[in-house]
């Protein structure tokens, strides 16, 4: 059986996730394809995660792909998280995820709708939405707020959880967007503020031609194992959110082949993936929390060292931001109240790794200008290093 090892790993994903210079692209859309999906959850880490693999970096070139060309979309998919794709991957992890994560949060609106014992239900849902979407085609994009000045029954309010200890009184504008979007027939246009801002404005959209999901796990493993690979049975089951059986049998159908890694665990590649790569130049980079390089893989051991991760993990598991260097995770840093970006090395990795992390963070302070950058999920060392 083939073997692929840690260091043979890392050459990879600098590679394939257009992190070593030589590699850096000019699009955004290109960047989101070579790593399939980017965490979309903190709207400022689709940015940094962007602009980290782009050889000309800037805010610019993103909001071109999201607001004027549409070549990139936000979809609550892999994991119930809402993630970034372009339109050409969007199909496959619509049917793949998005559908079912939008069945469930239709039917736990429903739930709870019922629950409030006003009389709402499936019916009243039905006529809020066609009411919030000729809302929204009359203004042609609109915040949340503005939607529920316009439609009086997005005003409405609800108990959630009666007669347990979480019970709260809660309007039910938000959740009506976020079905609406999760069923595609809405999509997030641009925040009210800065690029940093999660406040967006909603317009109209088409949802998804449904396709087979078999087909779509199959297309959706098939681009997971050409960025990631190689990774193990466990890796795309946590990945993707998928069962063990929906995981085996879209491995099974995408051709994958076994290899061994350095821990003596079965992994899987592409087919025919099994030739090792030649190292790129030496290569830093200064990544966002939940950035796709430190989060996909459920084991990342190959990347990181077992004693960093307290640093640089909240309580919850997501990984805050982190300093690279060819392929290994070595610190983490962040940006202070005025401005300046600061990081900790957690390892000796010599004067050439310390003068290019420099060039990266000064290029990372270029084109973030004057935004201010704080993490939606704070790590220990995120924490220390702006205190």
């Amino acid at each position: 059986m083939y073997r692929v090892d840690d260091e043979q790993r890392r050459i990879r994903l600098g590679r394939r996730h257009l992190l070593a210079p030589s590699a850096r692209v000019t699009s955004a859309v290109t960047v989101s394809d070579a790593v399939v999906a980017l965490h979309a959850t903190d709207a400022a880490t689709l940015y940094l995660s962007v602009c980290a693999r782009l050889s000309d970096p800037g805010v610019g070139v993103v909001e071109q792909a999201f607001y004027e060309d549409v070549s990139l979309v936000r979809l609550l998919s892999m994991r119930n998280t809402l993630f970034t794709v372009s339109t050409d991957v969007a199909p496959a992890v619509d049917a793949s995820n998005a559908r079912s994560v939008a069945t469930k949060e239709r039917s736990k609106l429903i739930k709870h709708l019922r629950e409030d014992g006003k009389g709402l239900g499936e019916q009243w849902l039905a006529d809020t939405e066609r009411q919030t979407l000729a809302a929204l085609n009359t203004r042609g994009r609109a915040t949340g707020s503005e939607l529920s000045a316009a439609v009086p029954a997005l005003r409405t309010k609800i108990t959630v959880f009666p007669g347990t200890k979480q019970e709260t009184v809660q309007g039910v504008a938000s959740r009506v967007i976020r079905v609406l979007a999760a069923d595609g027939r809405i999509r997030r246009d641009r925040p009210r503020g800065s690029w940093t801002s999660s406040q967006f404005r909603w317009t109209a959209a088409e949802p998804w031609p449904a396709s087979d999901a078999s087909a779509a796990r199959e297309e959706v493993a098939m681009r997971w194992l050409h960025s990631y690979g190689p990774g193990t049975e466990s890796d795309l089951k946590w990945w993707t959110g998928w069962g063990v059986r929906e995981t085996r049998a879209a491995l099974a159908a995408a051709g994958a082949e076994e290899v061994l890694l350095d821990n003596g665990a079965v992994a899987w590649v592409a087919p025919g993936d099994v030739a090792d790569e030649p190292s790129p130049e030496p290569w830093a980079a200064l990544l966002p929390g939940l950035d796709p390089s430190a989060m996909g893989w459920a084991d990342r051991s190959f990347q990181l060292p077992a004693a960093h991760r307290a640093a640089l993990f909240d309580r919850a598991g997501n990984i805050g931001p982190t300093v690279w260097w060819n392929g290994t995770i070595i610190g983490g840093w962040a940006q202070r109240a005025n401005g300046e970006l600061v990081w900790r090395l957690l390892a000796d990795v010599g004067e050439e790794a310390s003068r290019l992390i420099e060039a990266e963070a000064a290029r990372l302070s270029a084109w973030t200008d004057d935004a201010r950058i704080t993490p939606r999920f704070r790590t220990p060392l995120e924490r220390e290093l702006t205190s």
